[in-house]
């Protein structure tokens, strides 16, 4: 299996960041200072993404494949039980990772997976327009970012506050989505799929949060059912689905938060879980779980910006 490329920086308790599709490390960039101050972050890029080779030879590689590709980097690296924070695909990531090896603390923001049957044609949809022009016309692109209205246009859709993002950053979000080899493979992986835990819960402590002005994943795609009963729900105001340039600080805090629970419990301990084929068969126990779940927190809508 092909190394993963990584960011690592920081003293602490080791923090995994997880970047979504389409995306890379360095999506984590504007948060990173402020998490750097107090853990051992290890942004990575995930197969395909980034400066990560692509898992070459599979049509489709689902969320759980591309977990065991980070657990093998933590093996590398000997790193155990860390604290994990994933964006949309990322998120779903950490929690398949989760269910492979200890961890401490599970921060999601706007995780993907969440929807009750397949992927939603509505985001399919607009991934796979904006994979098209990102890869087909990078370069006009790349010069309608530079102005105020080109960014709106662009990225309104991912970013709660697209104006206040530089020339820069917008350039850097296309030309990435662009050339990652690895993300038709990554887009397949989700589409007749969703996240389903398994019935022994997550220990850890687990937050998610969606942007007030997410806009790509919908009302519909946000059902928290499989999250454990203990998940705390987290507002972000004026974010959109990539949170982490929208506000630095309040996603930092999130995760500083998140972490800072674990203090006082044990790691979550592996235990088996799976992604669902547009259906799940669950037993007694699971099916407690998730009316638990389902009573506390069915699903998260957003506000309106």
């Amino acid at each position: 299996m092909p190394p993963l490329a990584v960011t690592r920086s920081g003293t602490g308790p080791p923090l995994v960041l997880l970047h979504g599709i389409g995306s890379s490390r360095r999506a984590w960039d504007p948060v990173l200072p402020a998490l750097a101050a107090r853990f051992d972050v290890i942004a990575v890029d995930l197969p395909g993404f980034g400066d990560s080779a692509p898992l070459y030879g599979q049509a489709e590689v689902p969320p759980a494949r591309l977990a065991e590709s980070v657990a093998d980097l933590l093996d590398a690296l000997g790193v155990t039980a860390p604290h994990l924070a994933g964006n949309s695909l990322g998120g779903w990531v950490a929690l398949e990772l989760a269910a492979r090896r200890p961890v401490a603390s599970l921060t999601l923001l706007s995780p993907a997976g969440l929807w009750p049957g397949n992927s939603p044609r509505y985001g399919l949809v607009s991934l796979r327009a904006s994979r098209w022009l990102a890869r087909h016309a990078t370069a006009p692109l790349s010069r309608l970012v530079r102005y105020r209205l080109g960014r709106i246009l662009l990225l309104g859709q991912t970013h709660g506050r697209p104006a206040r993002l530089t020339a820069e950053y917008a350039r850097a979000a296309v030309e990435t989505l662009g050339r990652c080899p690895g993300f038709e493979a990554a887009l397949a992986g989700t589409a007749r799929r969703r996240y389903l835990a398994a019935a022994t819960p997550i220990a850890a402590p687990v937050t998610v949060a969606f942007g007030s002005r997410d806009r790509l994943l919908l009302r519909g795609s946000r059902r928290l059912d499989q999250l454990p009963p203990h998940t705390q729900a987290e507002p972000l105001p004026g974010c959109g689905h990539v949170p982490m340039a929208d506000d630095p600080a309040a996603v930092a805090t999130l995760i500083t938060r998140t972490a800072a629970r674990a203090t006082q419990r044990a790691p979550s301990r592996p235990r088996s879980s799976h992604s669902d084929h547009g259906h799940a068969d669950h037993g007694p126990g699971e099916a407690a779980g998730q009316a638990t779940a389902g009573r506390r927190l069915r699903f998260l809508g957003s506000r309106r910006p």
